[in-house]
């Protein structure tokens, strides 16, 4: 049988996976913590198979205590919150999470993803994984197009309708490394000329609008 480590603030949510639990012959429950530190130094002591963590909790968050039992050990964890929030899903699963799963789901999925979990595998059921997915390209695209303090004064004067030449005299610096500056500022907005670069900036909010 594996060993489960419930870990929520709420006697009433312990209580009740406990008992849905024990329905299942393949896992029993190795202990409870009422907040994020018990649930690291329990899961020390008592080296559960895998551990439910709720997100909000009183002493340490659920995040903070993922991050804190991922540090010494690679016990599976699955979040089992109420919050169905994109930044929380995200920070959850990158800081080593098996599963992410709201308190509603049925009694069948969480069973899978515990499966899954002492397998050491990741289960996310599709809209997480389609959410989850949709965020990370969203970060890469944000990473992608993020210029530099000084890419951003170089089109800062291109949208005041300076020219090279004067923008290398005002910052001390070659022309050759404003246009290196320019051509790596268009390669990231995916802009073909000044005119275009200073538009993109401005959609993005990387520009203020009264420049």
């Amino acid at each position: 049988m594996y060993k489960v480590l419930i870990a929520d603030d709420h006697l009433v949510v312990r209580e009740g996976l406990k008992l849905l639990i024990e329905t299942n012959d393949h896992y029993t429950i190795t202990g409870e913590a009422e907040n994020g530190k018990t649930a690291v130094r329990l899961a020390e002591e008592l080296k559960p198979d895998v551990i439910l963590m709720d997100l909000y909790m009183p002493e340490m968050s659920g995040l903070e205590a993922i991050k804190q039992i991922k540090e010494h050990s690679d016990v599976p964890i699955i979040i089992l919150t109420t919050y169905n929030e994109d930044h929380l899903m995200i920070e959850g699963i990158e800081s080593g999470a098996n599963g992410y799963l709201l308190k509603d789901t049925s009694s069948e999925t969480l069973f899978h993803t515990m499966d899954a979990a002492v397998r050491g595998e990741v289960l996310l059921q599709p809209d997480i994984l389609r959410r989850f997915r949709e965020m990370k390209m969203e970060r890469a695209n944000a990473n992608e197009t993020q210029l530099t303090d000084k890419e951003i004064i170089v089109l800062e004067a291109v949208a005041q309708g300076h020219k090279s030449k004067a923008i290398a005299f005002d910052l001390g610096i070659s022309e050759r490394t404003v246009k290196a500056r320019l051509t790596s500022i268009y390669n990231k907005l995916g802009a073909d000329s000044r005119t275009e670069a200073v538009t993109i900036a401005m959609q993005k909010g990387i520009l203020k609008l009264n420049i």
